[in-house]
């Protein structure tokens, strides 16, 4: 049976390039792996960030647009997204979110202590202290390598039909479901990032896509061949997944599973370092070739921006 490792990552919409490069760098000391451009629409900025090289179940993605109106967390979206801080770290992350003026709650759940915070546009996101998971070798400022973020820890589905949901994860993802907590059906992978899922059962407000909201998750394909596979399943059970296209970092498909969550299905390679050096990621606008002849004019379009070490709140 086919099985997907996991996350392997995550698109969410927002307003303001600049103001997410400091958070998710500047403040949460993940590194910027590449800039480049939304390929539908090459006016907006496409920001990944990652560990040190943006290996899958590390990434999230964001399409920053001023002009989009705000969203709303929801039915038919990842309400929460998660990531794996080392054990013993959380205290670290408690200081510098204070430091930074973040609001946060800290709880445990699962016998895993977290805090819950939200990014500068609402993004609801959860730092959870977990063993496992490759050391992030990337440090930025205060964010050394022994407490730096590793990856996802995962993420929580709200869907509007959580058992149309759950038979996409558990009979054609893979996922193996591990039971039903709290409000919560609870799926995992074997592998050590972006591996727990968990749907909420509980009653949720439809959700609105817009600023602060996610655009999809996407799963882990171990290369095209597996790729194409999922995709001849999907439409035997009745799914309509897209055509495979061509994101210069990985291929991918697409299809809105039946609880509303567009899902994506993307392979591990060829990954970032395709187009720029690993000690160069992120540092300049990346074009993919049929748009590079355009490079001067959609420069003159997009914002300066940049990775900066934020000041911390007196």
């Amino acid at each position: 049976m086919l099985k997907t490792a996991g996350i392997h990552h995550i698109t969410a919409m927002v307003n303001d390039a600049q103001r997410t490069i400091d958070f998710y760098a500047g403040v949460l000391g993940l590194r910027l792996v590449k800039k480049t451009i939304n390929f539908d629409r090459p006016e907006v900025y496409h920001l990944y960030f990652g560990n040190e090289s943006g290996q899958p179940g590390t990434v999230i993605t964001f399409f920053p647009w001023p002009k989009q109106l705000k969203g709303r967390i929801g039915i038919g979206q990842v309400g929460v997204t998660g990531y794996v801080i080392p054990e013993g770290s959380l205290e670290f992350w408690k200081n510098r979110l204070k430091k930074f003026g973040v609001e946060f709650s800290a709880d445990v759940r699962f016998g895993e202590k977290y805090v819950k915070l939200q990014d500068p546009d609402g993004l609801e996101i959860e730092l959870v202290e977990r063993n496992g998971g490759t050391v992030n070798g990337w440090s930025f400022g205060a964010v050394r390598s022994e407490v730096a973020i590793k990856g996802f820890s995962g993420a929580t589905l709200i869907s509007a039909q959580p058992h149309k949901t759950a038979e996409v994860l558990e009979h054609i993802l893979g996922l193996e479901c591990v039971g039903q907590e709290e409000g919560f059906l609870r799926f995992k992978t074997d592998a050590e990032l972006g591996n727990i899922i968990v749907i909420k059962l509980t009653p949720s407000v439809r959700g609105l896509m817009g600023a602060g909201t996610v655009h999809h998750i996407a799963w882990r394909a171990k290369d095209e061949a597996e790729l194409l596979k999922w995709r001849a399943l999907l439409q035997e059970k009745g799914y309509y997944p897209t055509e495979v296209k061509n994101r210069n970092y990985f291929n991918s498909i697409y299809v809105h599973e039946g609880g509303g969550i567009l899902f994506e299905i993307a392979t591990d390679a060829p990954g970032f370092t395709v187009d720029e050096p690993l000690d160069r990621l992120g540092e300049r606008i990346m074009l993919p070739s049929w748009l590079e002849p355009k490079r001067e004019e959609l420069e003159a379009i997009l914002a300066p921006v940049a990775v900066q070490e934020m000041e911390e709140i007196e």
